[in-house]
């Protein structure tokens, strides 16, 4: 089994699991230039960390000063990892997991990470991830190509790392 490390903040330099298979953790460079794009909207946010694989960016946000995540998987043994590493990290309190398909996820959020695999990646399905942020909150979302167009949404920004763009939605 694989692992990585986190970034930064309370939780620095904490080696985590990663469950293999089909999930692409985002690199150690991306998720540092992520987290720098969404620093100042973390401290007492609520975050969904969607499809996530090893729970990364749901314990990176809580390293940061996240209040709570919310980690939405559908895979089983990607399940096991994450609870073992929110374990790990002493952040199970602090963090909801859900076995499930993240597009028929219900609820709002101050800020969502979706990083969704890019074997499946669907311009249409991600347009679902809107309904879960939470006016003036913040999407963020991984993409293969240019940032999609999000009704609803105004994009602030987008990072390319190698073969990941990056982008940052507000809904106003």
């Amino acid at each position: 089994m694989d692992t990585i490390r986190i970034t930064s903040g309370k939780l620095k330099g904490l080696t985590i699991a990663t469950p293999g298979g089909k999930t692409h953790p985002m690199g150690a460079r991306e998720r540092l230039a992520l987290f720098n794009m969404i620093g100042e909207y973390l401290p007492g946010a609520s975050v969904l960390d969607a499809f996530s694989g090893s729970g990364a960016l749901g314990i990176e946000a809580l390293s940061r000063g996240a209040s709570h995540a919310t980690l939405v998987e559908n895979n089983t043994k990607a399940i096991q990892v994450i609870k073992a590493n929110l374990k790990k990290a002493g952040v199970n309190e602090d963090a909801t997991v859900i076995k499930g398909d993240v597009y028929e996820a219900e609820g709002q959020f101050d800020l969502v990470m979706a990083d969704p695999p890019y074997d499946e990646y669907d311009d249409t399905k991600i347009l679902v991830l809107e309904k879960l942020v939470q006016p003036a909150g913040i999407l963020v979302l991984s993409h293969p190509d240019t940032a999609p167009q999000m009704p609803g949404m105004e994009l602030l920004k987008t990072h390319q790392y190698a073969a990941a763009h990056i982008s940052l939605y507000t809904k106003g």
